[in-house]
């Protein structure tokens, strides 16, 4: 069994291992940067499994941050028949590509 980690960034969670390349919403790190995930809610060193309740103390994940990108983007569209509303918004949301470098308690 592989060694892992869970983690938890932007409201999201992530299972991730080393050498994973994951995109994150945006963190304020420079490109090239490692960057500590402190979130850390399960370890597992491939033969025993540690869970938080709710989170790992003094467990972390280092990432690398490989680069800043935008998501694919995202239309919004309102109408209200009859009326002549309608209404359309763009979203596109700012990204950051990491690489899990290491993780350990």
């Amino acid at each position: 069994m592989e060694a892992y980690a869970v983690v938890e960034t932007g409201g999201k969670q992530y299972r991730v291992e080393k050498g994973d390349l994951l995109k994150i919403e945006s963190i304020g790190t420079e490109a090239g940067q490692q960057t500590k995930l402190e979130k850390v809610l399960a370890l597992s060193d491939g033969k025993e499994l540690k869970v938080g309740a709710p989170e790992l103390t003094g467990a972390s994940v280092t990432a690398e941050v490989v680069r800043h990108l935008r998501g694919k983007k995202i239309v919004a569209f309102k109408k209200k028949r009859r009326k002549g509303y309608h209404k359309k918004i763009g979203h596109r949301q700012e990204l950051t590509e990491i690489k899990i470098v290491d993780f350990g308690a």
